[in-house]
């Protein structure tokens, strides 16, 4: 039985999975469907985690609109996530950044890793 469902979910896999870090400001592609129309909206802000593993890993975004912080997360693998664009690195040490949430302007920003 297992091994059933871990083909089911290898299938729905993505070949090319997007490649980013916890940190880095990302732009998502989403599909939105408007009764029979669809289109595609980009959601563009700063990864505060990534979780799970195989066909339910998801990834965290937050950006701030009009002064209000809005998150939002998105399966990793989900036909609806058209494709992830990394901005800017991120310089970061922690795995989540929950502690975001609670800063405002200047020091809710990520400094940027430099190579």
């Amino acid at each position: 039985m297992n091994d059933i469902i871990k083909n089911i979910e290898a299938e729905q896999l993505k070949e090319n999975a997007p490649e980013f870090h916890v940190g880095d400001t990302v732009k998502v592609y989403g599909k939105i469907k408007e009764g029979n129309r669809e289109r595609i909206q980009v959601f563009e802000g700063t990864v505060l985690k990534k979780q799970g593993g195989s066909t339910r890993a998801t990834f965290t975004v937050r950006k701030t609109s009009n002064g209000v912080g809005v998150e939002k997360t998105w399966p990793l693998h989900s036909p609806n996530v058209e494709k992830v664009e990394v901005v800017r690195r991120g310089k970061v040490r922690r795995a989540k950044l929950n502690y975001l949430r609670d800063r405002v302007g200047k020091r809710a920003k990520v400094k940027e890793l430099v190579k």
